[in-house]
């Protein structure tokens, strides 16, 4: 087997495995400061539940770009081996930490060390023909939407069985099985090198921050119904807890099926069509959530959650496509660095404005303020495509399809 394919091939499963690894603990972290506090006031135990979310996104928010310039200075490999070891310590340490406030500690280190995404996606791409850089892309996004599906399963199961820190140290576990098989990759070398040579010049820093922006604004509005999501299938809907599970789940599920088929897409078009469809994609979103809120049962809804994931499975991936495409590869690392910080950005901004607008407005007009704030992306990406239209020297054959 050709050492690309093979290193892509090996780096997919990887992936799966440590995001499923990490995602088996992401709903259980609030019970294990509950068990941990004994019977404090609700308050503390609601802000430590809150930190032990919001801590680790900041962390990671703030160092994710230094991981990625450091990728692209040593290699990307490097990165992916220290990223899995440090999930794999942090997890090991979560086991056994016997302090709410520890604990908390425990998941900030766990966001500012890891950063392993950004690593995968750079490392991905070096191996990767030029041609495929979409389809690439696009495969890392459903493989850890797969992650995410399975990884609360197992953790369920665990838990339920087997306790919190048997399930700490099972992902700790699987962590260093991945860092064991990382070992196999072929090494990278740093993007100054003759192969990986490309004619691109550094993007205009602009135009790097527009396309940040862009992300910070879709992942907003994606992550706004999580405060309030449960709660409104059953308070407004009425809607039984499994139904709750399944229409979830459900976008996930699109989500998986479509991203592979946009990233195809993705690599027959030119960034300045790319960033059309974007903003297309946008209002259908807006589109889309604006029938969420007008749905008077679970059945319209779900086909709602369907639509959405379709819709979900483009704007990501393509955002970062986009990076891709227009930042010189010697900086890839650091550009998708700066790509995933603007995403915990925009996940803490959506959670914090999902939370307001539930208390401001009650749970029935809910997700009309979700459409509203895909409507401001929309709106925002239509400015952006027009100043790289005024820009068109910033893509090399695009700017006829502005």
């Amino acid at each position: 087997m050709h050492v690309q394919a093979r290193a892509l091939y090996l780096l997919i499963a990887i992936q799966l495995l440590a995001m499923g690894a990490m995602e088996m603990s992401g709903p259980f972290w609030p019970l294990q400061i509950q068990a941990l506090l004994g019977q404090p006031a609700p308050g503390l135990t609601a802000l430590l539940s809150s930190a032990v979310y919001a801590g680790p996104m900041l962390a990671a928010m703030l160092l994710a770009p230094l991981w990625g310039r450091l990728g692209d200075r040593t290699g990307y490999k490097p990165m992916l081996l220290r990223a899995l070891l440090a999930l794999a310590l942090c997890q090991g340490l979560a086991a056994v930490v016997s302090n709410a406030w520890g604990l908390v500690a425990v998941r900030v280190a766990q966001g500012a060390l890891a950063g392993f995404l950004a690593a995968a996606q750079a490392y991905a791409l070096f191996w990767c023909d030029s041609g495929a850089r979409g389809r690439t892309l696009a495969l890392l996004q459903t493989v850890t939407a797969i992650g995410s599906l399975l990884g609360p399963l197992l953790g369920g199961w665990l838990i339920d069985t087997s306790g919190f820190s048997l399930l700490c140290l099972s992902a700790a576990a699987i962590c260093l099985v991945c860092a064991a098989a990382a070992l196999w990759l072929p090494q990278d070398t740093p993007r100054a090198s003759a192969h990986q040579h490309s004619a691109r010049t550094i993007a205009p820093k602009r135009w790097l921050a527009s396309l940040l922006l862009v992300i910070v604004l879709i992942q907003t509005a994606k992550m706004m119904p999580q405060p309030f999501y449960a709660l409104y299938l059953t308070e407004v809907l009425q809607a039984p807890a499994w139904l709750i599970g399944a229409t979830y789940a459900a976008s996930a599920l699109t989500l998986a099926l479509s991203a592979p088929l946009w990233g195809h897409l993705f690599d027959h078009w030119q960034p300045a069509h790319s960033l059309r469809v974007i903003e297309s994609v946008a209002w259908l979103s807006c589109a889309t959530l604006a029938a969420a809120a007008l749905a008077q049962g679970w059945q319209s809804f779900l086909v709602t959650r369907l639509l959405w994931g379709l819709w979900q499975g483009a704007l990501l991936p393509m955002a970062f496509m986009l990076i891709a495409r227009t930042v010189s590869p010697s900086q890839h690392g650091y550009a998708l660095g700066l790509g995933h910080s603007a995403a915990k950005a925009g996940a803490l901004l959506g959670i914090l404005l999902g939370g307001a607008a539930m208390l401001a407005n009650g749970l029935a007009h809910a997700f009309w303020f979700v459409a509203l704030a895909y409507l401001c992306a929309a709106l925002c990406i239509g400015q952006l495509r027009r100043s790289a239209k005024a820009n068109a020297s910033l893509f090399s054959t695009s700017s006829s399809q502005l």
